[in-house]
C-alpha cells in the first residue's frame, strides 16, 4: 500500500483553500454574511484561544447557506480534476490511500472519481461541524491504525509537509513533495 497526503501533494495547491476562493466567486453575498464569523474564529486561534478544529469550522461555516453544496462539489471537481499531478497518476494503484486534513466532503469526490480510500478530516458538509479532531500530525497515525491492523506494509509514503513525519516513520520509504507538488524526493532524515 502507498499512502498520500492530498494538498499539494497529489493535487496542487490546496483543495480546501481552492474550493473557498472558487465558492467566494460563485457566491460572494453568502461570504459577507459569514466573515465576520471567520474573522473573529481566525482572530481568537491566533490569540490561541480557540482549537484548529473551531477556527476550521469557522472558515467552513459559509457551507450552511449553499443552495445545493453536492452540486457544487460535482462543478468544482469537474473545474479541478486536471489538477490532480501527473507525477501520482503514473503510479497510482487501486490500493492507495490519501490521509488529510482536509475536509473529508471535499477531498471525497476526487478519491472516488480516482477509486482510492479517504482518511480525512470528518466535517459534516451541511453544518461544518467537525466531529473528532483535525486529521493531521500524530492524529494521521491513530485515524490510520484505527481503520489498519497495526502489521499493515506502508511501502512509501508521500506528503509536501514535515509535519506528517509520524505517517512517514510507519513507511518504508518516504518522499517529500517539492516545486509545487511535481517532484518526489527521499524524506529528510531526522
Amino acid at each position: 500500500m502507498n499512502v498520500y497526503d492530498f494538498d499539494k501533494t497529489i493535487f496542487y495547491p490546496d483543495s480546501s483553500v481552492t474550493f473557498v476562493k472558487w465558492e467566494l466567486k460563485r457566491h460572494p453575498l453568502i461570504f459577507l454574511r459569514c466573515l465576520p464569523v471567520a474573522l473573529w474564529h481566525g482572530l481568537l486561534y491566533l490569540l490561541r484561544i480557540m482549537s484548529k478544529e473551531q477556527l476550521k469550522e469557522g472558515a467552513m461555516r459559509f457551507i450552511r447557506y449553499l443552495p445545493d453544496i453536492d452540486a457544487d462539489l460535482r462543478l468544482y471537481w469537474d473545474e479541478h480534476e486536471s489538477w490532480v499531478c501527473p507525477w501520482y497518476l503514473k503510479q497510482q494503484r487501486p490500493d492507495d490511500l490519501v490521509i488529510s486534513a482536509s475536509p473529508e466532503f471535499v477531498v471525497k469526490p476526487m478519491t472516488d472519481r480516482l477509486g482510492i480510500r479517504l482518511i480525512a478530516t470528518s466535517m459534516d458538509k451541511h453544518t461544518a461541524k467537525i466531529d473528532g479532531l483535525n486529521c493531521h500530525g500524530e492524529e494521521k497515525v491513530r485515524r490510520f491504525y484505527k481503520e489498519f491492523p497495526e502489521d499493515t506494509v506502508v511501502e512509501n509514503f508521500y506528503s509536501d509537509s514535515l509535519t506528517d513525519t509520524p505517517l512517514a516513520k510507519l513507511a518504508d520509504k518516504a518522499y517529500l513533495i517539492v516545486d509545487k507538488g511535481q517532484t518526489p524526493v527521499p524524506w529528510p532524515d531526522n
